[in-house]
């Protein structure tokens, strides 16, 4: 079954609400990028970031309509690679560069902005049947742990649910990946190995978890939000009780370990165009309106002046 027979909604931001929205959102610097037609701006990266630098792209051209934005989903450490070798003018990032990547761009001679663009929360989700509602960090890392043999849920501490364990994760390129094996394990590296890899296809994740009762999948918020009436999301407890993964638990800093910042980099050189620098002018003077209509979690107020500090920084 397709993702499209499934159900599975791509992207969230797709709304008449958000058609009439982009009419009162500032849009800067029009005429570099509405002139000289047939300008590009290249991108690629993080499967978890593009759906929003994507609805920012989409919103922008409206009214630039002779610019085209390519937006494609390579991984997090498959856009770094084409980022540093110059093939592409800004890297979509579900976490920072490494150090083994920022010596790959120097070597390129690419040197960049590191722009956090929204907030996320790593998302748990089950079958809306599963009767669990919540899992501690401690329940998660029995789970995911290199050579875990847990394949069915009342192998969980705790957990009296006779179902089998299916499970559905992001592949190693993937941001997604190395958040939550750090996180959970305790290593970027380190997750065991016999799961569903659905790669950057994080649709197929989404149909596993409608259609199997005892599948679970982690993924960025945004997929839950576009999907939550078909799925459902489990709280974490990293100590302090159950928290659900929710826009105020993210930004309050309550929702934890799950919680992390999305990035957008682009290179010095290429926001030496025009039409790069409007547009990523654009992406972050509205930051919070383009994250709130895609069904992100916006940046607080401190981590937006961040942001506007850094692409001031030239």
């Amino acid at each position: 079954m397709s993702t499209e027979e499934s159900g599975v909604m791509r992207y969230g931001w797709v709304t008449a609400a958000a058609a009439v929205a982009v009419a009162s959102l500032a849009v800067t610097a029009c005429g570099p990028a509405g002139q000289g037609g047939g300008l590009s701006i290249k991108v690629d990266g993080s499967s978890t970031v593009g759906p929003l630098t994507q609805a920012a792209a989409e919103l922008f051209s409206d009214r630039n309509p002779d610019l085209r934005v390519g937006v494609a989903t390579s991984g997090t450490g498959g856009g770094f690679e084409k980022f540093c070798n110059g093939e592409i003018d800004i890297a979509d990032a579900s976490r920072k560069i490494t150090a083994e990547e920022a010596e790959m761009c120097r070597a390129g001679g690419v040197s960049y902005y590191e722009l956090q663009v929204a907030n996320d929360a790593i998302t748990v989700l089950v079958h809306r049947e599963n009767p669990v509602n919540c899992l501690t960090v401690d329940q998660l890392r029995q789970i995911w742990a290199p050579g875990s043999q847990v394949n069915n849920w009342n192998q969980i501490d705790g957990i009296d649910y006779d179902a089998e364990l299916t499970l559905y994760g992001p592949g190693t390129d993937s941001g997604t990946f190395e958040f939550f094996a750090e996180e959970i394990n305790g290593d970027k590296e380190e997750q065991r190995a016999d799961y569903q890899d659905i790669g950057e296809d994080d649709n197929t994740g989404i149909a596993g978890v409608m259609e199997d009762e005892g599948a679970m999948f982690y993924v960025g918020f945004e997929y839950y939000d576009a999907n939550k009436d078909r799925v459902k999301a489990l709280q974490i407890d990293a100590g302090d009780g159950c928290v659900a993964p929710t826009p105020e638990a993210v930004q309050s800093g309550e929702y934890q370990p799950l919680s992390r910042p999305l990035y957008i980099y682009p290179s010095r050189e290429s926001m030496q165009k025009k039409h790069v620098k409007a547009f990523v002018d654009y992406f972050v003077d509205n930051s919070a309106e383009i994250a709130r209509l895609a069904g992100y979690i916006p940046m607080t107020d401190e981590q937006a002046a961040k942001t506007e500090q850094a692409l001031s920084d030239r």
